[in-house]
């Protein structure tokens, strides 16, 4: 069984930084992308940022040139640096893992965080 634990959220002003962090655990052979989704009250789930095991990163157009998607593989974590931080990025934040090989299993499977949440408010 894989595990996403997720840490980092918080309140913070308009203009201000976070660092989210999602460390994944358990037997895990291989992560192809992990990636990071938001949902705020009333809307569907997005995709905010993912990067593949080769850290090819890919951002939603609100978030570019404001957040940055990054990944250490031997530690099977991805990190989120989010700034200029603004009152429409409150929402939870769930990291998400995808194609996870482990060992003994012939399937890849994707995994979810439990969510963290964001808030931009004065």
């Amino acid at each position: 069984q894989v595990q996403l634990v997720e840490s980092g959220g918080g309140l913070v002003q308009p203009g201000g930084s976070l660092r989210l962090s999602c460390a994944a655990s358990g037997s895990i052979f291989s992560i192809n992308t992990m990636g990071w989704y938001r949902q705020a009250p009333g809307k569907q789930r997005e995709l905010v940022a993912a990067i593949t095991s080769g850290k090819s990163p890919v951002y939603a157009g609100s978030v570019k040139d404001r957040f940055t998607i990054s990944r250490d593989n031997t530690k099977d974590t991805v990190y989120l640096q989010m700034n200029s931080l603004k009152p429409e990025d409150t929402a939870v934040y769930y990291c998400k893992a995808m194609n996870v090989r482990t060992y003994g299993s012939g399937s890849a499977y994707d995994y979810w965080g439990q969510g963290t949440q964001v808030t931009v408010s004065s």
